[in-house]
């Protein structure tokens, strides 16, 4: 129950992610790696079988855990552990435990009903991720607004990078009237959020350094989309969280 077992599921899982991390502030890591691993746990347990009935149990189990953690009491896990210890006094259960809700999605191929179904899902998934992360490096309430308008650009540039292998692996990620322009369009209105965030919760936010280079190239080439051409030239990729390191800004 270390933050290196946390450290080494998010490195090897979630390498963007993870990147950010160790451009934060030491002190920042150990709050912020057992989030990651507990978000990229709960995020693989719908495709780590095909079984939806033990899907769902995976996330049960997760639930549960989190219970138990709103409750003062924590599981011998790998990321269970740690994760129980930044919850305490920090974080409220019920953010958590709607990102394990959400991901119930993953385990079936229905698609959504609406482009508001979709944005539900990522306020949800991505959404309290860069919140519960906010909070735990000190965010007030005045802070969830704009914390979670990033979050919205950050999840849906991901998503829309993720489309083909969603495809590839049999689900239905788009709405049948989804119109890739107009959402990345809020996206990247919504990244305008990023102003006036304090630099001691800045680094939460970094997960969502390249939203506005991708959600641009959305905007301008659709098709890039289902072609999985959503890509940031590397240069580019480096620079930006480079310079976040560097200056604090969100």
């Amino acid at each position: 129950m270390s933050l290196d077992a946390c450290a080494g599921l998010v490195q090897r899982g979630d390498p963007d992610r993870f990147a950010t991390v160790m451009a934060a502030p030491v002190a920042a890591r150990a709050l912020l790696l057992p989030l990651y691993a507990f978000n990229l746990e709960v995020a693989r347990a719908p495709w780590v079988t095909k079984e939806a009935m033990i899907a769902e149990m995976r996330l049960q189990w997760w639930r549960d855990a989190l219970e138990e953690m709103a409750a003062g009491r924590s599981r011998a896990h790998e990321v269970a552990g740690p994760l129980a210890g930044v919850v305490s006094n920090r974080i409220p259960v019920a953010i958590l435990d709607r990102i394990v809700e959400a991901r119930r999605w993953d385990i079936y191929s229905d698609p959504f009903d609406s482009e508001d179904d979709l944005i539900a899902y990522l306020n949800d998934t991505a959404g309290g991720l860069m919140w519960t992360a906010a909070l735990a490096l000190g965010a007030g309430d005045t802070d969830e607004a704009k914390v979670r308008d990033v979050a919205l650009a950050g999840g849906l540039a991901s998503y829309l990078r993720a489309v083909p292998e969603l495809r590839a692996r049999g689900r239905q990620p788009l709405p049948l009237a989804f119109d890739v322009q107009r959402l990345a369009a809020i996206g990247l209105e919504r990244l305008s959020s990023r102003r006036g965030i304090a630099r001691r919760i800045a680094p939460a936010l970094w997960p969502a350094w390249q939203a506005r280079d991708i959600l641009a190239l959305a905007r301008a080439e659709p098709g890039r989309v289902e072609e999985g051409a959503l890509t940031v030239p590397e240069f580019r990729k480096r620079g930006g969280l480079l310079w976040r390191a560097l200056t604090g800004q969100a």
